[in-house]
C-alpha cells in the first residue's frame, strides 16, 4: 500500500561510460538532505530563463529501487530558507537533457562522477529503456549511487 499521497516514481539509473555531447541548457540543482530524515530540499536554477525553483521531497523505502513512492511540495524561497537552516548533507550538480535522459554532472566533492537516470510511467515501459553506447553501468540497485548516500558518504568504492 502506498503512503497517502505519495507517487510512485519509477526510475533507473546508470554511470555514464563516455559523455555525449550536450546541449547548452541545463538546470542548477542544490540537494539538501536533511540529516536525520529522508527529506531532500531542493533548489533548481534553469539556465536559460534563470527562473528558480523550491521543493521538499520524501522518498520512502521500497523492495524495488526503481519504484520507489515519493512525495513533493513546492515552496516558496522564504519557505525554503527556513528549510534550508536545518543541518544537511549537500550536493550540487548541472541537469542537462538528451533523448528523455537526465544527465547529472557532479560538483564538488562528487566531481567526475556522471550519471543518467530515466523515468517511465510502469515497470515494463522502465525494463525497454533504450541503452545507447554512452550508458555504463546499471546502479539503479545500488544504494550507493542514491543522492542521500552520495551526499552523506561521497563516491562509492568501486
Amino acid at each position: 500500500m502506498l503512503p497517502k499521497y505519495s507517487l510512485v516514481e519509477r526510475e533507473r539509473r546508470w554511470l555514464v561510460a563516455q559523455l555525449p555531447p550536450l546541449p547548452a541548457a541545463h538546470r542548477r540543482i542544490e540537494d539538501r538532505y536533511i540529516i536525520g530524515t529522508r527529506l531532500r530540499l531542493r533548489r533548481i536554477i534553469d539556465s536559460e530563463t534563470g527562473t528558480v525553483q523550491h521543493k521538499l521531497t520524501r522518498k520512502y523505502d521500497s523492495a524495488d529501487p526503481a519504484a520507489r513512492p515519493i512525495v513533493t511540495a513546492y515552496l516558496e524561497a522564504a519557505e525554503h530558507a527556513v528549510v534550508a537552516a536545518l543541518p544537511a548533507h549537500v550536493i550540487t550538480k548541472r541537469r542537462h537533457r538528451l533523448d528523455g535522459f537526465s544527465i547529472d554532472l557532479f560538483d564538488g566533492p562528487l566531481a567526475g562522477l556522471v550519471l543518467a537516470e530515466r523515468e517511465a510511467a510502469d515497470a515494463a515501459s522502465l525494463a525497454a529503456v533504450p541503452q545507447p553506447a554512452w550508458l555504463g553501468a546499471d546502479v539503479t540497485q545500488n544504494p550507493c549511487y542514491q543522492g542521500g548516500h552520495l551526499a552523506a558518504h561521497g563516491l562509492p568504492e568501486t
